[in-house]
C-alpha cells in the first residue's frame, strides 16, 4: 500500500510540474519590480548560498561523529536527505508559504509562487533589489534545508527513517514557513512588531531547538543511553564546515557585498572563537580535561548565538554574546543530563537555548551605529522597548514551536511509527534502516 501511495505522489507531482505554467500563469506580484542588478552582490550571494548548503553535510559529520559506530551512516544521512526533501518542497510550495503575499501576517499565499512561478532571473524582491528574485529564493532554501536537519540530533539512534522524512516535511510547511514569514516578510507579524532576527536565531535555531526538545520527550529515552562517540575527527571536520558555511549564513543576510556584510562576517568569527575558548575553560574549571568535542560544541554555540545579532551589534559585543551563550548552554547541558529527557546530542540546550540567548542579547546590544536601519537601540543604551518586544516574541515563538512540533510528532506517529523497535535500536540504525555499515 505504501509503495503505491508513493508512486501516486510522484506521478501527481510530475504532472503538476509538466503543466504548471499553463495552470498557474504569471501574474504581477507586489514587491517584485524591474531591478537594477549589481554583479558584486550577485557573486557574493551565489557564493554564500553554496557556503550555507555545505553546512548541512557538515552538520551530518558533526552529529555523526558523536553517535555510536552502528548509527553513524543513519545520522549523517538524516542531515543529507534534507537537501533533497526540503529542496523539492521549497520549490513546490515552501517559498510561497514563507514569502508569498501575506495572509494576516502569519503565512504567505503560496499560489503565485507555486513551482517557482514568478520567481525568475529578471525580477527582484524589494528587500533585496540588486539580486535576481530566484537567487533570493534559492538562498532562503538553504536556511529551510538545515533547520529540520538540526532537529535530528535530539532523537538520533532511535527514529525510523520514513517517519523522520514525514516529520521534517510537515515541520518545514507548518512550523518553519510561518516563522520565516512572520520574521522576514515585511508584512509579517514579528517583522512589523519590530523583532530583530538578522540571520535566523528565531526562525532557524529556536524553532529547531524547541522541536528537538519535543522530539526527545515524545520518543522517550533510548534503551541504552551510553555516550560513546564514534569519530571525534568527524566532529572536528563537521565543526570546520559549519564555521566556514556560517560566514555565508550570517554575512549574506546583508543582502549584498557591502559594509554590513563585513560587520556580520567579523562578528561571526569573534563570537564563535570566544565561545570555543570559553567552553574549553569551563571544562578546565570543572576539573576535566579540555576536550576536542567540547571546544567544537562551544564554537557552534557561539555561531548559533551570534546569528540573530550579527548585523546589529559591535564586534566587542559579539565577543560578549559568544561568552554569555556558552555559559548558559554548558550549564543547561549539565542540567539536562540529570533529567530523563534523552536529547541525544543536546540540540535543545545548544541550538535552542543558544538561539534564544542570542535573540535576547540582540535586544540588549543592538545599535543604530552598527546598522543605521535600526529605529530602536538595545537595553544597554537605555531603551527598553526593543527588549520587551523580544521577550514577548520569545515566549510566543517558543510556545508555537514546541507545542506545534509535538503535535506534528503525534500526527506523524499515527501515520507511520516514529520509534524503531527495541531489536532494531540495539542492532543499530545503519543496518536496520539502511542495510549498510561502516
Amino acid at each position: 500500500m505504501r509503495k503505491w501511495t508513493l508512486i501516486f505522489i510522484l506521478i501527481a507531482v510530475s504532472i503538476l510540474c509538466l503543466f504548471s505554467y499553463s495552470i498557474f500563469p504569471e501574474v504581477q506580484i507586489k514587491g517584485v519590480k524591474a531591478p537594477i542588478f549589481d554583479r558584486a552582490d550577485i557573486g557574493w550571494m551565489l557564493v554564500a548560498s553554496a557556503m550555507v548548503l555545505i553546512m548541512t553535510p557538515g552538520l551530518g559529520f558533526f552529529y555523526g561523529g558523536m553517535v555510536r559506530k552502528k548509527n553513524v551512516i543513519s545520522t549523517i544521512l538524516q542531515s543529507f536527505i534534507a537537501m533533497g526533501v526540503i529542496t523539492v518542497l521549497w520549490v513546490i510550495v515552501g517559498f510561497g508559504l514563507s514569502f508569498g503575499p501575506s495572509i494576516g501576517g502569519i503565512i504567505g499565499n503560496p499560489i503565485p509562487y507555486l513551482f517557482f512561478h514568478n520567481v525568475g532571473v529578471k525580477t527582484a524582491w524589494h528587500l533585496a533589489p540588486t539580486i535576481p528574485f530566484v537567487l533570493f529564493a534559492v538562498f532562503q532554501m538553504k536556511f529551510a534545508i538545515i533547520t529540520p536537519a538540526l532537529i535530528s540530533g535530539a532523537f538520533a539512534e532511535r527514529i525510523r527513517f520514513w517517519g523522520y522524512i514525514l516529520f521534517i516535511s510537515l515541520f518545514s510547511i507548518i512550523i518553519y514557513a510561518p516563522l520565516a514569514h512572520m520574521a522576514w516578510h515585511p508584512d509579517g507579524l514579528l517583522f512589523k512588531y519590530g523583532v530583530l532576527d538578522f540571520a535566523g536565531g528565531t526562525v532557524v535555531h529556536m524553532s529547531a531547538g524547541w522541536a528537538a526538545l519535543a522530539g526527545a520527550i515524545f520518543l522517550k529515552q533510548r534503551k541504552d543511553r551510553v555516550h560513546d562517540p564514534s569519530r571525534i575527527t568527524y566532529v572536528i571536520l563537521g565543526t570546520a564546515l559549519l564555521w566556514f558555511g556560517w560566514f555565508g549564513f550570517n554575512a549574506r543576510s546583508a543582502m549584498g557585498a557591502n559594509e554590513l556584510a563585513v560587520q556580520a562576517f567579523v562578528n561571526t568569527t569573534v563570537a564563535s572563537a570566544a565561545a570555543a575558548i570559553g567552553w574549553g575553560f569551563i571544562e578546565k574549571i570543572k576539573g576535566r580535561k579540555i576536550s576536542a568535542m567540547g571546544v567544537c560544541i562551544g564554537a557552534v554555540v557561539g555561531l548559533v548565538a551570534i546569528t540573530p545579532a550579527a548585523g546589529f551589534v559591535s564586534t566587542a559585543h559579539a565577543l560578549l554574546i559568544g561568552l554569555i551563550a556558552v555559559l548558559v548552554s554548558s550549564f543547561l547541558v549539565d542540567v539536562r543530563a540529570k533529567t530523563n529527557i534523552d536529547d541525544t546530542l543536546d540540540v535543545s540546550p545548544c541550538h535552542g537555548i543558544g538561539g534564544l540567548t542570542g535573540m535576547l542579547l540582540t535586544a540588549v546590544f543592538a545599535s543604530p551605529a552598527v546598522n543605521p536601519a535600526l529605529t530602536e537601540s538595545g537595553l544597554l543604551f537605555g531603551e527598553t522597548s526593543l527588549f520587551i518586544k523580544h521577550c514577548i516574541a520569545m515566549v510566543g515563538v517558543s510556545v508555537f514551536a514546541f507545542f506545534g512540533s509535538y503535535a506534528l510528532l503525534f500526527i506523524t506517529n499515527l501515520i507511520t511509527p516514529l520509534r524503531v523497535t527495541e531489536e532494531y535500536e540495539m542492532e543499530g540504525l545503519d543496518r536496520s534502516q539502511h542495510g549498510e555499515t561502516l
